[in-house]
């Protein structure tokens, strides 16, 4: 099983794991290209600033028990047990956005342009890490394959 740690200790607030993954979810092969004001270009994460005004990753924790999973009416969020990623299925999304009011963590979100697409971490699956991860330079993102997970 796979999971991002944070240790929001470590981030800067340099962005680059937000513009990774817009990049990996765009039609731009490279940074230079991305067209930062084109609403169809959004990451899946984001940061945000905590009390102490320190920047904070919010990614995707494909949670052991995902609420938005448990809420999802129509089956389009789902986990799969084996590898723990907690997947979005857009073909069986009724947009009811029932997973986006109960993610704990605020990382859902609908997509700009349609309003009726979640945008959901995959951990980038066709990758051997996840973009955000990759291209994290201070180490606050880290990719954990968990055994202490498996059941």
């Amino acid at each position: 099983m796979h999971r991002i740690l944070i240790n929001k200790e470590l981030c800067t607030g340099c962005k680059n794991c937000v513009l990774a993954c817009m990049l990996k979810h765009s039609e731009s092969d490279n940074i230079y290209t991305l067209d930062l004001e084109n609403i169809d270009n959004d990451g899946r994460g984001h940061i945000e600033l905590d009390k102490d005004n320190k920047p904070v990753p919010i990614i995707c924790r494909h949670c052991d028990e995902p609420e938005c999973v448990l809420t999802c009416m129509s089956g389009a969020m789902s986990k799969n047990n084996e590898t723990g990623i907690v997947s979005y299925n857009e073909s069986k999304c009724g947009s009811c956005y029932m997973c986006v009011m109960s993610c704990p963590y605020g990382v859902l979100k609908v997509d700009d342009r349609t309003k009726q697409v979640v945008l959901k971490c995959d951990l980038c699956k066709d990758e051997e890490y996840p973009r955000c991860v990759a291209n994290c330079p201070s180490g606050a993102l880290e990719l954990q394959k968990e055994d202490a997970y498996a059941r």
